[in-house]
């Protein structure tokens, strides 16, 4: 009886260990998931747009291969890592493997604006789904919601910028101009969408 009532202690002891052990572990992968920051990192970061052309809408996809970051900060959180975030992207990177329309959209578009070699701004990550974009172009300032997506340590953000809430008319106007023809559908009419998608993604470095 004493050896039954020894082993029985024995296997409630050894249970007892056991589970504190694996209590610790479980502190310890907590404390490790709760010190992940996340920071913003430029060289995992791409800006990719879509404008518009022809009365059909035929899609002309760009992006900037060049931009900055200011108030880079550690946070706990994707969202806290974005928020207030502060960019600014030089024009004359703007890229859509086609050298001449580059050179176009650069002269004609950006040129015809004002204090436009750099477009600014700030990111304002309202909730977990939605917020804003200032945006600085032509002179002007004005918010653009955005919509985004995390996963993990991905990022997806996309807006629809119109181009007429920064008084863009005249370099919109200037563009269609000098390409009166390629912006030409089968109806026989040139159009210039003031419409642009924009889409970010960016993967988040963990210290």
């Amino acid at each position: 009886m004493k050896k039954i009532y020894l082993l029985s202690l024995l296997i409630v002891a050894s249970s007892i260990i056991v589970s504190c052990k694996e209590n610790v572990k479980k502190e310890e992968t907590l404390e490790k998931t709760a010190e992940k920051n996340y920071v913003v990192d430029i060289n995992t970061t791409t800006i990719n747009w879509t404008a518009y052309k022809t009365t059909s809408k035929v899609p002309v996809k760009g992006k900037f291969s060049t931009f900055t970051v200011e108030n880079v900060t550690k946070a706990n959180s994707a969202k806290e890592a974005l928020d207030n975030l502060k960019f600014s992207i030089p024009v004359n990177s703007l890229s859509t493997n086609d050298t001449i329309r580059d050179a176009k959209l650069k002269k004609f578009f950006f040129g015809s604006m004002e204090n436009t070699a750099q477009i600014t701004g700030t990111l304002h990550m309202e909730n977990e789904t939605a917020g804003s974009a200032e945006i600085t172009m032509n002179g002007v300032s004005q918010q653009l919601p955005i919509t985004y997506v995390i996963s993990d340590q991905m990022v997806s953000i996309e807006a629809v910028m119109d181009l007429d809430n920064w008084k863009t008319q005249t370099a919109i106007e200037a563009l269609n101009l000098v390409c009166k023809d390629l912006h030409k559908g089968e109806d026989g009419i040139s159009k210039t969408w003031s419409e642009v998608k924009i889409e970010v993604v960016t993967y988040l470095k963990t210290e």
